[in-house]
């Protein structure tokens, strides 16, 4: 017998959803507290999905709401349905799923999907063959809503439908999808693209098997009437070039030809689509060799793809000229994320590309969502890398049309695309950028406000250019006309340019010492000016100052301009306020910068950042203890804070050591480098080592229980944790000297492995930086416990060599070496086999100290002496000729 609902509470649950769709909080809170109650029962659900498929004389919203609640239950504890309860829900959404009304077939696919993806696909082993079967109905709705089903599973899903756990299901699905392809109704035709879709990316294997017959049936499709079909055929072809390119390079002149009309389909949605396809194809290696001759017809339309469409203008509010006093919503504000403090060599913190001055587009913040306009600006970034200077003949007519054009929207999409041009043609444009950026500077004063904000975008990628020009040229202008723009009356232009001067600011350095005192006062004056949102941007702006002049902003007269504002936001700011981080970050590097300049404020700064570390370290453990009772906490605000601390330290030097002395903020590190985060590592870890150089007396006493945690914490797999312990070592070993000798065996085994391990990190640059940290720490152990160090000599001194050979002469570099020298003395054989690499480390010295330079002298020479005369002379021949003269000029050997 069915289950029958009690009529009743029917009744009473229909009342509830119907009230839950009242916009009144107060009787929002009284259902949602109701719910929970009804929870409690076990057929509460059989209620649920009884209003959802039976009660067909209910309004469609009501019915959903109840699938929809049903649904949020079945996600939160689904495992503990009674068995009969989840037999009646599974039964009635098949038996339903061809529903008249689309809204209720949706809602109960979703209702599948989740149910399955609760790890019941094994479970219910008649659901796929159902669907698949329900397919075939000539009943239009059972197969659409069929579909609509299988395609939200093979969304959640497509990784178990490709495994032996269920028999491989996609052998008899993909077939059947591919049928479908032909049907006569374009939601089916594009239901069944969609779901073949979802398996491209991960080449699965029945997809693969059929790979042909699909691309044939893509093509068959390429003209369809639904824009649906055809934004899913796009969709498909640009996953295809990905992973299957070999597959589509016989048809790729037809594919490009399609592409090209695609692009400027009538329907936004597929012409993005369609967009995708140049991005991705810029990343082949077949690009050039494929795009070349079609260049002179896609330019252009990328290009008409980057002018503002109506829409956009209205979202924008483009036509609201002045809205600096408009406060902004929340939702204006984008979740931000701190990047924990890096000891680099110079132990400087570097400032991360921040996204919002456009990767690769330029900055549209209320059409978040990726559009036409920043897909073909982000496309044509990517072939002008690609192609390089050889865009240009398409480009430079167009360019000269657009960018003086009178209709605003036309000229700000003509310097968007030159912001777009800037990085991959910057070469071949350089002739044109002594008219183009006087005409630029002038746009920054345009009457629209989106032309000066796009300016401001613009300009900024060519910053690098402008700072190599005398700074009278153009740097002067631009300077006084972006600061001008900071105090705009137009939130957007206020946000580009702050944006724009903080890249300035990074290419012209100290280059903008002269003109500190009107900087600083445009950037005061912007405090009381601005919304909550550019704020924000306004403290990277003052952060990436500090870090670009560095000591010259030590000044009293700048100090009295730039502290009182941003004492008084730490001040107005409470401890669990979010925008504590970019401030944090940007006293950080101020405190730095400003050195003993600081010390009048340190105190209280110090003080607060103690307080968040140990805060958010006693949030933590409660919420550890009692999961339930309390939230996780934010550890964003503890690693901020420390990496305030190291800024404090760095500044500061010795001065920080009587604050120091009055805290226990030694004790909270002890906790902050066992945190399970390794961001929290990583930044206590910088901080260790900062308050070594400091304050050395404070944490000696510490060093028996720090040095196992550094030991442990020696681990590539999280590279900057790993850095940032191996850079405190090298400093605590220059501090404790032989007293070093205990802890010796704890980090020299995994500093060793380290730095033998080959480097695959993205760049050079970080190569370099790794492998540096490693070997100026073996160097400084070595140099403070030889003997210890020694004997393993000869499992590390070719790496070694290798890295300090590229870095300029500095005292890192000094102490590594005294270290590698006294190694040699009490281990000799060591180096015998690697003895090149050490003679070419050596030969990268400038100028070393007089007795640095004797050590190395007397090894040359001992070397020399102990291997005679023609021995020498046959190991020489293998230098390099610069190598050789070098040895020759500044030892005579």
């Amino acid at each position: 017998m069915d289950w029958q609902p009690d009529e009743q509470g029917l009744q009473q649950i229909l009342q509830l959803l119907k009230d839950s769709q009242s916009p009144n909080t107060a009787t929002q809170r009284i259902v949602q507290d109701k719910l929970k109650q009804l929870n409690q029962f076990p057929d509460f659900n059989n209620y649920l999905i009884f209003v959802l498929t039976r009660l067909k004389s209910e309004d469609e919203p009501t019915r959903s709401l109840s699938g929809l609640i049903l649904k949020n239950n079945v996600k939160a504890h689904y495992q503990s349905f009674p068995p009969p309860v989840a037999e009646f829900i599974k039964q009635e959404c098949l038996n339903n799923i061809g529903d008249a009304s689309s809204l209720i077939r949706a809602t109960i696919g979703i209702l599948i999907t989740t149910i399955a993806s609760k790890g019941e696909l094994q479970m219910w082993p008649e659901l796929l063959p159902q669907l698949c079967n329900l397919l075939n109905s000539e009943d239009y709705n059972t197969c659409e809503g069929a579909f609509g089903a299988l395609q939200k599973i093979c969304e959640d899903s497509s990784e178990l439908l490709d495994s032996d756990a269920l028999n491989r299901p996609l052998n008899v699905m993909i077939p059947k999808f591919l049928q479908f392809f032909k049907h006569c109704s374009p939601k089916i035709r594009s239901h069944a693209i969609a779901c073949v879709n979802q398996f491209i990316m991960d080449r699965a294997q029945a997809l693969m098997e059929n790979i042909d017959t699909f691309i044939e049936h893509l093509f068959a499709l390429a003209v369809d009437e639904d824009p649906e079909v055809r934004k899913n055929v796009c969709r498909a072809l640009v996953m295809l070039l990905e992973v299957r390119i070999d597959r589509l390079i016989p048809h790729m002149h037809s594919i490009i030809q399609y592409m090209l009309q695609r692009t400027q389909d009538s329907d936004e949605n597929v012409a993005l689509e369609a967009c995708e396809f140049w991005l991705t194809l810029a990343e082949q290696p077949i690009c050039k060799e494929v795009l070349t001759s079609h260049l002179v017809q896609l330019i252009p339309i990328l290009v008409n793809g980057m002018k503002y469409s109506e829409i956009d203008i209205i979202l924008l509010k483009g036509d609201v000229e002045e809205d600096e006093a408009i406060p902004d919503s929340e939702q204006d504000i984008k979740p931000r994320f701190h990047k924990s403090r890096t000891v680099t060599l110079q132990h400087e913190e570097e400032r991360p590309p921040d996204p919002e001055d456009g990767e690769d587009e330029d900055d549209d913040d209320t059409l978040s969502d990726w559009n036409l306009r920043k897909c073909s600006a982000a496309a044509l970034d990517v072939l002008a890398n690609v192609f390089r200077d050889e865009l240009l003949p398409h480009i430079l007519p167009l360019l000269k049309e657009l960018l003086f054009h009178p209709e605003w929207v036309i000229k700000e999409s003509g310097i968007l695309v030159l912001g777009a041009i800037a990085e991959g043609c910057m070469q071949g444009m350089v002739p044109y950028l002594p008219e183009l950026i006087p005409h630029l500077i002038r746009c920054l004063a345009d009457k629209k406000a989106l032309v000066r904000s796009i300016a401001c975008w613009t300009l900024s990628r060519y910053a690098h250019w402008v700072v190599g020009q005398p700074p009278d040229l153009y740097l002067k202008p631009l300077m006084t006309e972006l600061l001008k723009r900071i105090l705009d009356s137009n939130k957007r232009v206020q946000e580009a340019a702050c944006s724009a001067f903080a890249t300035l600011e990074e290419e012209a350095c100290t280059e903008l010492v002269p003109y500190l005192s009107f900087i600083l006062d445009t950037l005061v004056f912007a405090f009381g000016k601005y919304q909550h949102k550019n704020l924000l941007i306004l403290y990277d702006a003052i952060g990436t100052l500090a870090d670009s002049v560095g000591h010259h902003l030590n000044q009293p007269e700048y100090i009295q301009k730039l502290m009182p504002p941003l004492i008084q936001k730490w001040n107005e700011l409470k401890d669990e306020d979010k925008d504590l981080f970019p401030l944090l970050e940007c006293l950080s590097s101020v405190a730095t910068a400003l050195q003993s300049g600081f010390l009048p404020y340190c105190e209280p700064v110090y003080q607060r950042c103690v307080t968040l570390v140990q805060k958010t370290l006693a949030q933590a453990m409660m919420y550890n203890q009692h999961p339930d009772q309390y939230e996780a906490p934010d550890k964003d605000f503890m690693i901020v804070a420390l990496d305030l601390l190291s800024g404090l330290a760095e500044g500061l030097g010795c001065h920080v050591e009587q604050l120091v002395a009055r805290s226990n903020i030694l004790t909270l590190m002890y906790q902050c480098m066992q945190d399970t985060m390794p961001e929290v590592r990583q930044s206590s870890f910088a901080l260790l080592g900062d308050l070594t150089k400091a304050c050395f007396v404070h944490v000696k006493p510490c060093i028996a229980e720090f040095m196992p945690i550094l030991g442990t914490n020696l681990n590539p797999e999280f590279i900057s944790v790993c850095n940032n312990a191996t850079w405190a070592i090298g400093e605590i070993c220059m501090q404790m000297g032989a007293e070093m000798q205990p802890y010796v065996q704890m980090v020299l085994n995994n500093l060793v492995e380290i730095i033998n391990r080959p480097n695959t990190p993205k760049t050079l640059l970080e190569n370099t930086g790794e492998g540096l940290g490693r070997a100026i720490t073996i160097g400084r152990l070595g140099f403070v416990c030889p003997q210890e160090v020694a004997p393993m000599l000869q499992q590390f001194i070719r790496p070694w060599c290798t890295s300090l050979r590229n870095i300029r002469d500095n005292e890192e570099k000094d102490s590594a070496f005294r270290g590698i020298c006294v190694m040699i003395g009490v281990n000799p054989g060591g180096v015998v086999q690697d003895f090149i690499f050490f003679c070419d480390a050596v030969a990268s010295w400038v100028s070393p100290k007089d007795d640095l330079r004797d050590m190395f002298y007397k090894i040359l020479h001992g070397f020399k002496d102990q291997v005679g005369e023609d021995n020498w002379h046959q190991f020489s021949e293998q230098f390099p000729p610069l190598l050789k003269d070098r040895l020759a000029a500044f030892y005579g050997v």
